[in-house]
């Protein structure tokens, strides 16, 4: 009863603050894109910022450790069919890496098999969606993965 009397008393302009601050407190949530085609890394940009969610994207993984290490991501979605290195082996480097080893990595490729799961798992991704992929479940995913 207490926070329903709080809200009530609230006015529109205090309602309206408290939604920019929620906003501005999402929006500051950083997710790096890993993915060699730029199509993919494009549409992914637009549900990210379309949700909320500042992104850096790369599109050559030999610098996604270099990026990874300046933007300091909450959240990284990877692709594995990647050139050198693969994305099993990105996902290797990131969590031997002491800055990135609770970061969550969210695995999002055209493979989809048994194997290819268990080897991202293994090599210590959080999550697994594959493409092509519904938006809200790449939504969902990120909302169960962030604190």
């Amino acid at each position: 009863m207490f926070v329903f009397l709080v809200v009530y008393n609230l006015s529109a302009y205090h309602c309206e603050h408290l939604k920019q601050k929620v906003q501005a407190q999402k929006s500051m949530t950083k997710i790096l894109v890993v993915d060699d085609d730029k199509g993919a890394t494009d549409l992914i940009e637009v549900i990210l910022h379309s949700s909320g969610y500042e992104s850096v994207t790369v599109n050559d993984s030999s610098k996604a450790m270099d990026v990874a290490a300046q933007v300091k991501p909450d959240l990284i979605l990877l692709d594995l069919m990647m050139p050198e290195p693969t994305g099993f082996q990105l996902c290797r480097m990131l969590r031997q890496n002491p800055n990135f080893r609770v970061t969550p990595i969210v695995i999002i490729t055209a493979l989809d098999n048994t194997d290819s799961r268990v080897v991202a798992i293994g090599a210590g991704a959080n999550g697994f969606l594959r493409k092509p992929f519904h938006v809200s479940d790449l939504t969902e995913k990120i909302k169960d993965l962030l604190p």
